[in-house]
């Protein structure tokens, strides 16, 4: 049963990153240099990768309670509403007093139905020294996982590595290389990793040589999932014990093989995977025990597509969520690859976030 539908009290998640106002305009076709254009529609609504996985999270069924920082403008004011409305407990994000607030322009293209995205950080930038030893422990106090963007990476790290001493697991979201990321990513148990990042991080030759590659560099990860858009998702988990008597598999054989099995006629998320325990190897990289899982994304008809903005947070905010309520894996990637298609059906990152009972 659903944490949130029991009488036990929802999972407390901690999260710690990047807070935003989006300025959403959709438009014809993306302008070319100098043009002038009309919007078909305009949005102005909560962004930023933390601030949305936590809204999905709270709008699934946990409590979030999250860290980061706003300034005392009505961006700020505004970004504190929205998340406080959706149930994200704001305790612990700071507010100063004079500067600007994180916003961000999205150019949405209707033709394409791809975003471009012009940020403007918040200013000052977060310090560490503004977690008081007294906050940051009230805000690990009863959490069941720590979710981290990679933002905000020198608070982050001392987050991380005081929840690490208390052995709360910790999901890393990672985009793009960014300061602080490699130490951020020893702390991590978990990974969820945009398309290009594992081959751009590792050098590997190809994404799931680079998943190996990966699990064998971080030894503490329990899974690392690759994001890939409409192509659904690709996960490899560790096992919890050594396989290093069984014969070897290569990975890329062992993602054809499960490619293979995909229903391209069914519309609906499935999960494919491999058998448990395997000694699944990558050439020149090495070899280590686990399994392949491969999750198809929902198709989406081309009518009901408005905008892919903040697909990925709403993907982590479910994959959060069944962490936290004990979801299987073949369970759970279906259910975040729904509720990021939930997303893709309206406007920005956070109005077609689905609430638990609605799914």
């Amino acid at each position: 049963m659903a944490a949130s539908a029991s009488h036990m009290p929802n999972p407390i998640l901690l999260g710690c990153g990047a807070v935003s106002v989006d300025y959403l305009a959709t438009v014809a076709s993306f302008p070319s240099p100098d043009d002038k254009v009309r919007s078909l529609a305009l949005k102005v609504q909560g962004g930023g990768n933390a601030g949305n996985a936590l809204t999905a999270a709270a709008r699934l069924g946990l409590a979030p309670r999250i860290i980061s920082k706003v300034s005392n403008d009505a961006l700020g004011r505004s970004i504190l509403k929205e998340l406080q409305d959706d149930g994200v407990d704001t305790s612990y994000l700071m507010v100063a007093e004079d500067g600007n607030s994180p916003f961000t322009y999205i150019i949405v293209d209707n033709q394409t139905k791809t975003r471009t995205c012009i940020h403007t950080p918040g200013y000052p930038p977060m310090r560490p020294e503004e977690l008081t030893k007294e906050n940051l422990f009230a805000a690990l106090h009863g959490a069941d996982m720590v979710y981290f963007d990679v933002r905000l990476h020198e608070t982050a790290l001392l987050v991380a590595e005081e929840a690490s001493q208390r052995k709360i697991p910790i999901l890393v979201d990672v985009e793009k290389k960014r300061d602080g990321l490699d130490e951020l990513l020893n702390f991590a148990t978990y990974v969820v990793c945009s398309a290009k990042f594992p081959q751009a991080w590792t050098g590997a030759s190809s994404t799931p040589v680079a998943l190996v590659h990966m699990l064998l560099r971080l030894p503490n990860i329990k899974f690392v999932i690759v994001t890939r858009g409409e192509k659904g998702c690709l996960m490899l988990e560790r096992s919890m014990t050594d396989a290093s008597e069984t014969e070897e598999i290569d990975v890329e054989g062992l993602l054809e093989s499960l490619e293979q099995k995909v229903d391209s006629s069914s519309s609906m998320p499935k999960c494919i995977v491999s058998k448990s325990n395997l000694r699944i190897s990558a050439d020149g990289v090495g070899s280590m025990s686990g399994r392949l899982v491969l999750g198809t994304a929902e198709l989406i008809p081309s009518e009901e597509l408005v905008d892919t903005t903040g697909a990925g947070d709403a993907f982590i905010g479910a994959v959060l969520y069944g962490l936290c309520t004990g979801m299987p894996v073949e369970k759970m990637l279906p259910f975040a690859a729904q509720v990021a298609a939930c997303g893709c059906r309206a406007l920005g990152a956070r109005a077609g976030l689905p609430r638990r009972l609605s799914l």
